[in-house]
């Protein structure tokens, strides 16, 4: 049974009243990952390999070969292509209508605007642990290519024997191919992206989801201003805004699917309707004892699933910008209404057709999210993020005399009054020069 919070009545923040995963933790991971992190940038190649012989039990050559990558696809099932092949060109598709334009316009007589300069190089970050996530590999390199990234580098942790996941290299190849691919996670492989080692160069940006380690060392490296990251994309949760109209079972399958993830996966039902939230619990019940992973399920689920009980939908979507889900259904009468008034969401899944499995695998939209109520500040991994905005400005002689006084005021109100200077020399002959 999920465990009942009952906000009917409350209206003040409810943040500190929702589920988040233990931090019992924390201090330890953060700790680890900078001793991992100072080891790599100090002795780069040395310690990569000791601490991937360590952790993952392989201790290099990390280059995954092209005849691997051709062997993968070879050995696809005819169905598998197929459907990888659907996902890619969904996924394709929405990330280019997203991909943002060049712009330029007159103002005051000046000429500005923006322009788009995709990075150099990237690394991908393709969690391979309880599951091999063959879609992080579309989701992650396709906007990459589509942005006109030069080089993508995938990192994914391998099995015992040193093989990594024949469904991750081929999906790696129909999303549009890697510069190169290694058989690398965890701290280490975050530290031999973000400070380069002999053998493996420095990237501009990580992106892509992971657990506690690789989400603590992205932070980490981008904290220090090393390379940039997308967000933090760790541990998963979902959230399900939901009325008396929605289906019981559907709204199981959705909290079982998420759970399935990871046993420290959240999993939040938030509804005005307390005899719902009893008709999901019976629903769980059968899903999670028919489920392959039930064990992981039940754990998730006994620590962090929550019926949240709320007066109305309006409350319910307060609830939700609190706790600002990676993933948000919304499961009402009238969804779109609903999704509509939503502030704070990694993604939204809109209407009773609409689970959140489908966008993790092929809808469109990117799963790489935010987590841990990331979501307020920052969104999903788009083709934008690819590409650095340069912003320019050309003045012509006539303009610039115009915009002088502007300068003049502004220059000494900050007391710096060689910008002004700066203006001036080329407006007038007054001062020296």
């Amino acid at each position: 049974m999920l465990a009942r919070i009952d906000l009917r009545g409350d209206h003040g923040d409810p943040a500190s009243r929702l589920p988040r995963p233990d931090q019992a933790g924390a201090q330890a991971v953060r700790a680890r990952v900078a001793e991992i992190l100072a080891d790599v940038r100090a002795r780069g190649d040395a310690a990569v390999v000791e601490h991937a012989t360590a952790i993952d039990g392989v201790g290099g050559p990390f280059d995954v070969s092209d005849q691997e990558v051709d062997r993968a696809v070879a050995g696809l099932d005819g169905d598998v292509a197929a459907a990888l092949e659907s996902a890619v060109g969904q996924v394709r598709w929405f990330h280019q209508q997203g991909r943002p334009a060049a712009w330029s316009a007159p103002r005051g007589g000046a000429t500005m605007g923006t322009r788009f300069v995709p990075l150099r190089r990237v690394g991908c970050c393709v969690p391979g642990g309880q599951a091999p996530l063959v879609s992080t590999a579309i989701m992650t390199i396709v906007p990459a290519r589509l942005a006109g990234v030069d080089e993508v580098v995938v990192v994914t942790p391998p099995a015992g024997d040193g093989s990594v996941s024949p469904a991750i290299l081929a999906a790696t190849r129909l999303a549009g191919g890697a510069d190169r691919i290694l058989r690398l996670g965890g701290a280490q492989a975050v530290g031999a992206l973000a400070h380069g080692t002999a053998t493996i160069g420095r990237v501009d940006k990580i992106v892509g989801p992971g657990g506690a380690y690789v989400t603590e060392a992205k932070q980490q490296v981008a904290a220090e201003a090393v390379t940039g990251i997308d967000m933090p994309a760790g541990i998963t949760e979902v959230a399900i805004i939901a009325d008396d109209t929605a289906q019981p079972r559907h709204v199981a399958c959705d909290l079982v699917a998420q759970a399935e993830h990871d046993p420290q996966a959240t999993a939040l039902l938030i509804t005005p309707d307390a005899g719902l939230a009893e008709r999901v619990d019976a629903a769980l019940a059968d899903e999670v004892a028919a489920a392959r992973h039930s064990e992981r399920i039940r754990t998730a689920l006994d620590a962090l699933g929550a019926a949240v009980l709320v007066d109305d939908l309006d409350h319910a979507v307060t609830v939700a910008d609190a706790f600002a889900a990676e993933h948000l259904e919304v499961q009402t009468r009238q969804p779109q209404k609903v999704a509509d008034q939503v502030r704070c969401a990694g993604a939204i899944f809109v209407g009773s057709h609409t689970p959140v499995s489908l966008g993790d695998y092929a809808a469109g939209p990117n799963h790489t999210l935010p987590t841990a109520g990331a979501a307020r500040f920052v969104g999903g991994l788009r083709t934008a993020d690819f590409l650095r905005p340069v912003n320019w400005v050309s003045y012509e002689p006539g303009e610039l005399a115009a915009f002088a006084h502007v300068t003049d005021a502004l220059g000494a109100l900050e007391d710096l009054p060689a910008h002004s200077r700066a203006v001036r020399a080329r407006t007038d002959e007054a001062g020296p020069g």
